[in-house]
């Protein structure tokens, strides 16, 4: 499905943020990639999605070296991203976006499913704009009913739990649940969280720009909590 073969990436100053990375994530599961803060998760997430180019190494999508394609050209073969700050746009109302997600008219009944699926009422929010008077978990919500629009055969989430209250992770946290349940992509998720780590069919602990560990979450899991994997993490990963 995903296959990274040694990727690397540098800053400008030349500290190695992604180390010969070598990574397969399998068609049709939930993957969720943590480890500490400041160990190359995020820069992974932006290189699947084609918004950081790697200095070294390929990425082969569905048998295609898709390396060399950008952020729009990606989207087009199927893969979906979603920022850790979502973007908010003035004057556009959540139908548009959900319209612009799906690449045409949506039926009502359709935007119904897809706001209730994220837990918002669609009348509350079909017409609303999705400018600064949204909440972080309203915005997160959003965006996520925009990747079940687009029905992509892989989702990416950066770290959908930041900036947002319990209750409303709760909330994202059922809906991956219903998302790993019926979509037929596959879904990757970059977060710290246990809660969504315990939903994972598999953990990749990513920490120094490396691949620490990879297996089914019910093996890797235990040893996380543990402590045995990463030990400068500042929180559970």
């Amino acid at each position: 499905m995903l296959r990274l073969e040694n990727i690397k990436w540098s800053l400008e100053d030349g500290r190695r943020i992604l180390n010969d990375i070598s990574l397969e994530i399998p068609e049709g599961k939930l993957v969720v990639v943590t480890g500490p803060n400041g160990g190359g998760k995020t820069t992974l997430a932006k290189v699947v999605a084609g918004l950081v180019k790697p200095d070294g190494g390929r990425i082969i999508f569905d048998g295609e070296d898709i390396t060399e394609l950008d952020i729009t050209e990606r989207a087009k073969k199927g893969i979906s991203y979603a920022f850790q700050q979502p973007v908010r746009f003035k004057g556009l109302t959540v139908r548009d976006l959900l319209e612009l997600a799906a690449g045409g008219s949506v039926r009502e009944s359709d935007v119904c499913s897809l706001l209730g699926k994220v837990g918002l009422c669609t009348h509350d929010y079909i017409d609303r704009e999705v400018n600064a008077s949204l909440s972080g978990g309203e915005i997160k919500r959003i965006e996520i009913a925009t990747v079940l629009a687009r029905n992509t055969k892989l989702s990416l989430f950066d770290e959908p739990e930041a900036g947002i209250d319990l209750w409303s992770f709760s909330g994202l946290v059922d809906v991956f649940k219903e998302m790993k349940e019926k979509i037929n992509g596959t879904l990757m998720i970059i977060s710290h969280q246990e809660r969504i780590l315990e939903i994972a069919d598999e953990i990749v602990v990513v920490a120094d720009g490396a691949v620490r560990t990879r297996g089914a979450a019910e093996d890797v899991l235990p040893q996380l909590l543990a402590g045995e994997i990463t030990r400068n993490c500042g929180r559970r990963c």
